[in-house]
């Protein structure tokens, strides 16, 4: 009995037929000679014929989605178009080696699997351009590792951050030993302005980590009612993140209470509260980072232990923490004689943001003066002292007796 074959990508002229190169099509044969081929069973989208001498079969050569549906049926894995096209032709010639080496033939699924997860050249190539991708769609950037010393040691956020989230995840042996569990899940808290996003990016700095940003305004760009949706997919894909910080700014805007919130802020509440524990259950080094200006408006159940491992304040700063954000942009601006006690004195209310801020005056100041005299100009404690009545403070006593009473009612790492 002339032997069967299978629709595959391959043209056969003689009976010798390599099963091998089989695999599930959605198209039927495009040539095949009526008299020398018929159709013998069609059964879970195999297409299987009777091939006699001479015959020729060719069959479409699948499109590169119908290979990616393919490779995610097999093995689970979500590859791109392009480059699922470029495996599957290697994952059909891994299927006849392990024919050829167990004397039998091997099913697509399990030649797929067996490529994907043992063969170890092809399987960190899969997974790197797997990963290159996501994080080229999420914005992901790598930040350097000097963010972290302009934060001064005698912040309070900076201490607790290094010892509660920094060391167990670089110390990972003594962790171990003493049983200590790095945190997954954190929301960073306090007044506009304070550093919440800067502290974020540190981290994500000194862990050499990818750093990914997302504001609530982006994830309701197509439609506040489908805000929802689009934070599950973002969430989806941040499960899959490894060795990266996920930040996300305006924290009340997604996870607001529920007590007298709409239908659809409800459902992206609680839609949010579904994913956590997804991310948390993961087996990865990642990262997820909240922060709010206002604590009080998130919904009590993001609040309880067990969705988020740390509630973090970050304030206002001390005198060193303003002189370390002082000088830090004073080394890259043309200056003369400045007294920098004297001038972080009269700053008190500042925030980093508000620094920030007075050295862009200062420096367009400087600039214009120069380009109008002709001359080098260089900014001095006059300079400073002339441009701070108009930069505003933002913290107040009322925001930092607020502050303080957030702190001590929420605070938990």
């Amino acid at each position: 009995m002339p032997p069967y074959a299978v629709c595959c990508d391959a043209v056969f002229l003689d009976t010798q037929l390599h099963l091998s190169y089989t695999y599930p099509i959605k198209k039927r044969v495009v040539s095949a000679p009526v008299n020398t081929a018929e159709i013998l069973e069609e059964d879970f989208r195999f297409i299987f014929f009777r091939a006699e001498e001479d015959m020729r079969i060719v069959s479409d050569i699948p499109s590169p989605e119908d290979c990616t549906t393919l490779i995610f049926e097999f093995s689970g894995h979500e590859v791109e178009p392009k480059i699922a096209a470029e495996l599957w032709p290697r994952i059909l010639q891994h299927k006849w080696v392990l024919s050829e080496k167990l004397g039998r033939d091997v099913g697509s699924k399990v030649a797929c699997v067996d490529f994907i997860e043992n063969v170890e050249p092809v399987n960190r190539d899969l997974h790197d351009a797997e990963r290159i991708q996501l994080l080229k769609e999420l914005g992901a950037q790598m930040v350097d590792q000097s963010v972290w010393e302009t934060i001064s040691e005698s912040q309070p956020p900076k201490q607790i951050v290094n010892k509660r989230i920094i060391l167990p995840l670089t110390e990972i042996e003594l962790a171990r030993k003493h049983a200590v569990i790095p945190p997954r899940t954190i929301i960073f808290f306090g007044p506009p302005g304070t550093g919440k996003t800067h502290f974020v990016r540190a981290i994500a700095g000194i862990l050499q980590w990818w750093y990914v940003e997302v504001s609530p305004s982006n994830l309701v760009a197509d439609g506040e009612d489908r805000l929802g949706a689009n934070l599950k997919r973002l969430m989806e894909k941040a499960r899959n993140l490894d060795e990266a910080v996920l930040f996300i700014d305006e924290f009340e805007e997604i996870a607001g209470s529920r007590d007298h919130a709409s239908r659809i802020d409800k459902s992206i509440t609680n839609e949010f509260l579904k994913q956590v524990p997804l991310l948390k259950r993961e087996d990865k080094k990642n990262l997820l980072v909240c922060a709010t200006n206002y604590i009080r408006q998130l919904d009590a159940a993001l609040l309880r232990p067990g969705r988020f491992d740390c509630i973090i304040p970050v304030g206002g700063l001390d005198d060193q923490g303003r002189r370390t954000i002082f000088e830090h942009y004073l080394s890259n601006t043309s200056r003369g004689d400045v007294d920098v006690d004297k001038i972080v004195s009269v700053i008190s209310l500042f925030t980093p943001a508000d620094i920030e801020y007075l050295f862009q005056k200062v420096r367009q100041v400087a600039f214009e003066r120069e380009y109008l005299k002709g001359e080098d100009y260089r900014v001095t404690t006059e300079t400073f002292l002339e441009m701070i009545p108009i930069v505003p403070a933002t913290l107040t006593g009322e925001i930092i007796e607020e502050f303080q009473q957030d702190c001590a009612h929420y605070t938990r790492y």
